[in-house]
Parts: C-alpha cells; sequence; structure tokens
C-alpha cells in the first residue's frame, strides 16, 4: 500500500490528526493507513484533506478515524 519506501515512524511525524477537531488523544495517529479508531465516536471536522500522509499517498477520501483507512473506505 505504501507508494514510497516510508516507514510508519515517517508518517506518524507527518500525520496531522492530533491537530484535527475529531481528535481525541488516546495514542492512535494515521488513520488513514491503520484504520478506525477505538476512541474516537464522533465526526467535528476533518483536517484529511490536505494532510501532508494523505497527499503523499494519494489517497481521497475522508474521516478515516470514523469512517476506516483509505483501503477499508474503497473497499465497500
Amino acid at each position: 500500500m505504501v507508494k514510497e519506501n516510508l516507514d510508519e515512524k515517517q508518517f506518524r511525524k507527518m500525520c496531522l490528526c492530533p491537530a484535527c477537531p475529531t481528535y481525541v488523544n488516546c495514542k492512535e495517529l494515521i488513520f488513514c493507513i491503520i484504520g478506525k479508531s477505538k476512541c474516537i465516536k464522533q465526526e467535528k471536522g476533518c483536517l484529511c484533506p490536505g494532510c501532508p500522509v494523505q497527499t503523499k499517498m494519494d489517497f481521497k477520501n475522508i474521516s478515516y478515524c470514523t469512517r476506516g483507512s483509505e483501503k477499508e473506505q474503497l473497499n465497500k
């Protein structure tokens, strides 16, 4: 799934999730890759469009924390 040789640590550094209005701090990040959050239950806005990880990976969906990873959303 990763288009370039970037590892999870690099994606975590680029991730905008902690600044998102929907984010609940439970040490989860990069929902676009890992999938739904175990902590976040309600969408309050979305910063996914324009996120460096989303841009780098050429992802098209949003609200990964509540709707699932890019792969999960594409498979629906």
